[in-house]
């Protein structure tokens, strides 16, 4: 593994501080409905950018998650099994009033449950389009220890417009940046059972400078074309706190961009992949939108200069 480089940012991993009416008009809603965000919680450097766009990302089953994987902010303990049973309802309710027009509902891990919190996810979808049948929903979940009926509880029961699970790292480095209970195997597992199910979109992350080669990505996404992922994000590695895995190095853009132009070789439908990209990330809930509203692709100018046929919803 490389050693790790010096924690100093490079220009383009300088963004600006959010801000921006609608940015101000979301966070003060999400403040006073209570609703957490893994915008938030996780110190995403888009924040700005996504809100005052009209995206954001709601965590749900609480806000301490089973597992310690060593890239990640959220915090990790043992939540005892507790479960709101009326969140599925209000977190649908708060949404009703946001100006949003794409949100991703994501979970903490909650090995506690027996399900894994699957019927939680499931039925918070339900409420969210009963109170918002426009609002289109992407469901980032956890792995469910691997179970696939609980995976299918998610597809079937919710029936989000999207469903997505992260691999988060090439294989070789799983046990390096992920918690023990985690592996490449299990999460393409994951990806693989919801297809089965008859999920219609499957996305999936990766984070790169943590220690793999260019070849090592090539590879993973090769290997996740085998399930036939359609949706791919790729994005650099930011340490969250001293206590977290270090970075091993700064991706340039220009390697980026390769793992853009193999993706999209690969047959994915769309890829993210930039060193401020995120596994949620509004040019690729852009085009979702899009495809998912069955409306004509429009250019759209992400933030590296790249045109990509998009269509924000507004």
């Amino acid at each position: 593994m490389s050693p790790p480089v010096s924690q100093r940012k490079p220009e383009w991993l300088k963004v600006r501080l959010p801000g921006g009416e609608r940015y101000g008009r979301i966070k003060s809603t999400l403040r006073q409905l209570d609703l957490h965000t893994v915008c938030e919680e996780a110190r995403c450097p888009n924040i700005g950018e996504c809100w005052g766009e009209g995206t954001a990302t709601i965590m749900i089953l609480g806000e301490t998650c089973t597992r310690g994987c060593r890239f990640c902010a959220v915090n990790t303990g043992d939540p005892g099994g507790l479960v709101d049973p009326r969140e599925p309802e209000n977190v649908a309710r708060a949404l009703a009033e946001l100006d949003l027009a794409y949100v991703v509902l994501t979970m903490v891990d909650r090995d506690d449950l027996l399900d894994g919190g699957a019927a939680h996810v499931a039925a918070t979808v339900r409420r969210i389009k009963h109170h918002r049948p426009d609002m289109l929903v992407e469901t980032l979940v956890g792995d469910f220890a691997g179970v696939g009926k609980d995976v299918a509880t998610v597809v079937r029961d919710g029936a989000p417009d999207v469903f997505a699970h992260n691999v988060e790292v090439v294989p070789r480095l799983q046990r390096h940046m992920r918690d023990a209970r985690c592996s490449w195997d299990r999460s393409v597992g994951v990806l693989r059972a919801a297809r089965d199910a008859g999920a219609s979109v499957l996305k999936t992350s990766l984070m790169v400078g943590c220690g793999e080669t260019e070849e090592e990505v090539f590879d993973a996404m090769a290997r996740l074309r085998e399930v036939e992922l359609d949706v791919l994000t790729i994005g650099q590695y930011l340490r969250p706190s001293p206590k977290h895995a270090e970075v091993a190095r700064f991706v340039e853009p220009a390697e980026f961009e390769r793992y853009r132009e193999r993706g999209l070789e690969l047959g994915f439908r769309y890829v993210a992949s930039g060193p401020l990209v995120r596994s949620s990330y509004r040019a690729a809930e852009a085009f979702l939108q899009g495809i998912l509203r069955g409306e004509p692709a429009a250019p759209f100018e992400d933030r590296y200069g790249k045109r990509t046929h998009l269509r924000v919803i507004e």
